[in-house]
């Protein structure tokens, strides 16, 4: 097997875990290596490190898949990975039927994403070398898993950095081109072959579940209680408003929520689910919002959402202009003609504000703009929370590391005037394993404020 010899000045990367040999790390190639290929990996005194598939076309010129000596790439060799994240997945992985089986170089498969809806998986090859193992990729998963059908999602713009054409289509089986699955106990309408990526994001699953504790405990807001009755000869409590009335709306204790970047409505169902009074979910897609739609009545909670197809930017901007024109009108020392309409409109507030944005920052070049972008949307988000209520805001940036996305969000929270307590801090979820030593895998920040005015 031909070799590639590593640099003595490089960083010991691949010695703390990590799978990628860049181009410049390369001192010397031993052998005629087709693209594709396994070579082995030694450092500059000619010891062993690894055995991983070479592209001389890639600044990643070598992916590694084992740390022990193997031959080839067949379909023992993968039957081997995919067992093992399937266990991983069944044994951290409750109350659904979709994940994320494969997550490529977490999964020791660099270069292959595989995602499971039910019976159905949706598989991305972003590699030459995935490629060209794809007849046997395909054999190995319908032997562990069984799926009624496989259909391929290779058409992302990274694969041109391996020299390949973006393709789609089906592989194996029968693939509808929607399948419901189960998350959180809800019910949701994939789009496999028109929807982004493989046709929905499984790594926010926990993070989604993890707002519970925001969608009660409102009702004293507008003054409603539980107290104490007598019916059917039996005391019983029962919500009871201002004016002694019981109050019969299911949800007086729920939130008011929005959700920004909504993409299919996933928080506005679990908003819902927890109890949410009503939740405004917006994203700028009509087949976006069509999705969200379709899965909030899949899930019944037709009567508690209302959907918004516009750009999150402009509509929170014009929801926090409204909130500053009511409270110059508000002033005492201002003579406001109020049968004028405000000029901006908007002027909503909300318990809850989620926003849920696509990568901002997707090159090292890019995280400039991103601070911008993500200090705007999260400082009219906490704008928008009613006082003690919730901002719940993410990154998938890998460029916009932890520490400056806390820091863009302070910054936020020190122009708006507000005070944030900290309440959760997470990563993606246990579908989506991380490997310490690879950075890259750390893309997914995730946080709960509770927002307080200075």
């Amino acid at each position: 097997m031909a070799s590639v010899v590593l640099t003595k000045s490089r960083k010991k990367r691949i010695e703390q875990g990590h799978p990628w040999i860049f181009k410049n790390e390369i001192e010397s190639v031993e052998g005629e290596p087709q693209p594709g290929e396994l070579v082995e990996v030694k450092n500059h005194q000619g010891r062993y490190l690894a055995t991983g598939y070479y592209n001389p076309a890639s600044q990643i010129t070598v992916r590694v898949v084992s740390y022990e000596p193997i031959t080839a790439m067949d379909k023992a060799f993968f039957v081997s990975r995919f067992e093992q994240a399937l266990q991983h997945r069944e044994r951290f992985v409750t109350g659904g039927d979709a994940y994320r089986l494969i997550y490529g170089e977490a999964d020791f498969v660099p270069g292959l994403t595989v995602d499971r809806f039910g019976d159905v998986l949706v598989v991305q090859l972003l590699t030459l070398a995935m490629d060209q193992c794809r007849d046997v990729i395909v054999e190995a998963l319908v032997e562990v898993v069984k799926p009624k059908g496989i259909y391929e999602r290779s058409d992302v713009g990274v694969r041109e950095l391996e020299g390949l054409e973006q393709v789609k289509g089906l592989l194996y089986g029968e693939c509808p081109r929607h399948v419901t699955v189960t998350e959180n106990g809800l019910l949701i309408k994939v789009d496999i072959e028109q929807g982004q990526k493989t046709g929905y994001f499984f790594d926010q699953r926990e993070n989604r579940a993890a707002i519970q504790p925001l969608m009660k405990g409102w009702g004293h807001r507008s003054g409603i209680a539980l107290q104490e009755v007598e019916k059917d000869g039996e005391l019983t409590k029962v919500p009871v408003n201002k004016s002694g009335k019981e109050v019969t709306f299911p949800y007086w204790d729920g939130a008011t929520v929005l959700e920004c970047f909504s993409h299919t409505g996933s928080f506005t169902l679990n908003a819902c689910k927890y109890g949410a009074k009503q939740v405004t979910c917006l994203d700028i897609s009509e087949h976006a919002i069509e999705s969200a739609r379709e899965n909030v009545k899949l899930n019944g909670f037709e009567d508690r959402v209302e959907f918004v197809v516009d750009d999150a930017f402009q509509y929170l901007r014009n929801q926090v202009k409204g909130l500053e024109e009511r409270a110059e009108r508000a002033k005492a020392d201002k003579k406001v003609d109020t049968s004028k309409a405000m000029t901006a409109g908007g002027g909503r507030t909300f318990d809850v504000v989620i926003l849920d944005p696509p990568a901002f920052a997707k090159t090292r070049g890019a995280v400039k703009g991103a601070v911008r972008g993500y200090k705007d949307i999260n400082l009219h988000g906490m704008k928008l929370v009613n006082e003690g209520g919730y901002l719940v805001t993410a990154s998938c940036s890998y460029h916009m590391r932890p520490d400056l996305f806390l820091e863009t969000i302070q910054d936020a929270a020190a122009d708006a005037g507000k005070i944030l307590r900290l309440l959760e801090w997470r990563a993606a979820g246990k579908d989506h394993p991380q490997i310490l030593g690879v950075e890259e895998g750390h893309y997914l920040k995730f946080a709960i404020f509770e927002v307080r005015s200075k």
